[in-house]
């Protein structure tokens, strides 16, 4: 019997590439706001790209609350439902072609979303880290933090809980 020979590493991760951006670029609101998504193995960064539309304050000039908080939920949600993914790929219960053309999972629905503001978005470009704390089959809890020049130096945070979509079929 002859064993199928693995694909190349650089197949691998550009195929994980093209379906994490087929799952980010299927939900219309993440490209109104022109957020986008780094991939560094399991690990995503959001990055929310400076734009004049995200002002809320224009004599400071600062980000609006409304955009901070939506890049925050936004980036709770893509990394829950990239953890979930990640796994089911590694496991090979999911085909990756399936996503990259179009049969996109349901997203976890949001149950609460709170998010404390440290201090003012400046105007520049911002990045979010998700951190899931509790991954089950029905319920989800995710922190997530936003930076912009400093990592250590945070500039909202939020906790959010979620209902996961059903998998079973």
């Amino acid at each position: 019997m002859s064993r199928k020979r693995p694909e190349p590493v650089q197949v691998v991760k550009q195929r994980r590439d093209d379906a994490l951006a087929a799952l980010v670029h299927g939900v219309p609101y993440i490209q109104f706001l022109g957020i986008e998504f780094d991939r560094r193995g399991d690990e995503l960064t959001g990055i929310l790209p400076y734009d004049d539309k995200l002002i809320g304050n224009p004599l400071l000039p600062a980000l609006h609350g409304g955009a901070t908080s939506a890049f925050l939920e936004v980036t709770a949600v893509i990394g829950l439902s990239w953890a979930v993914l990640w796994e089911e790929l590694e496991r090979g219960e999911l085909d990756p072609d399936e996503l990259i053309a179009g049969h996109l999972p349901r997203l976890p629905k949001t149950i609460d979303f709170t998010v404390d503001y440290l201090r003012s978005g400046l105007p520049r470009d911002a990045y979010a880290r998700a951190r899931v704390n509790r991954s089950g089959r029905r319920y989800a809890s995710v922190h997530v933090e936003a930076w912009q020049d400093n990592r250590a130096r945070s500039y909202a945070q939020a906790t959010g809980h979620f209902l996961m979509p059903n998998r079973d079929g």
